[in-house]
């Protein structure tokens, strides 16, 4: 005999209260980030964007990004939600990547093919200037990082096989750097 009888759904407390949870924690309450737009203004683009890293305090973000056709640096002002422009840094018909900067954002290391091999580049935002810290040595390198006071830079170079940490001391007579002590962007043009 087959039983006819409708089955009532019922949902226990319990499940309700995790369903409502899991929802709500789906929400975008507390994110900062922009939408993605099309001409690549700001932080997210329709390329690639990668290897975020934080100022001291969170007012910038330096990444890397393959918009516009070209793999460049990018440095987003997280205050004022956009981009600060980085003239001289990023290279036609090369490739820059892996960035990382100081506590108040004023230098840059990055790594860069334009001089025909990987190098890891040191940029002052105050200066304009970039320096090849690398140009020397022989070998692959690879994740460079820079201390909070912008004195030293470490980053992974392969000489024969295996990856060895590196130290470069910029030394006592390099101007520091301190926790948000630059302004926020000089009144130029982009020009990456």
């Amino acid at each position: 005999m087959i039983n006819h009888r409708k089955k009532t759904f019922f949902l226990h407390p319990i499940y309700i209260i995790c369903l409502t949870f899991l929802l709500n924690s789906c929400s975008d309450e507390g994110f900062l980030t922009p939408p993605t737009v099309q001409f690549g203004a700001t932080l997210n683009s329709r390329g690639s964007d990668s290897h975020p890293r934080f100022s001291y305090q969170g007012n910038y973000l330096v990444f890397d990004s393959d918009r516009d056709s070209k793999q460049g640096i990018y440095l987003y002002d997280v205050k004022n939600a956009k981009l600060i422009p980085l003239p001289g840094l990023n290279q036609p018909n090369s490739f820059q990547y892996q960035p990382d900067l100081s506590a108040d954002g004023r230098y840059l290391v990055y790594v860069s093919e334009e001089e025909g091999k990987t190098d890891i580049f040191l940029y002052d935002r105050i200066s304009f200037q970039k320096e090849n810290l690398t140009k020397n040595q022989i070998g692959e390198v690879r994740f460079p990082t820079i201390s909070g006071n912008g004195r030293f830079i470490s980053y992974e170079l392969n000489r024969a096989g295996n990856w060895d940490i590196m130290i470069y001391d910029r030394g006592a007579s390099a101007e520091l750097s301190f926790p948000e002590s630059i302004p926020i962007a000089p009144e130029i043009e982009p020009n990456n």
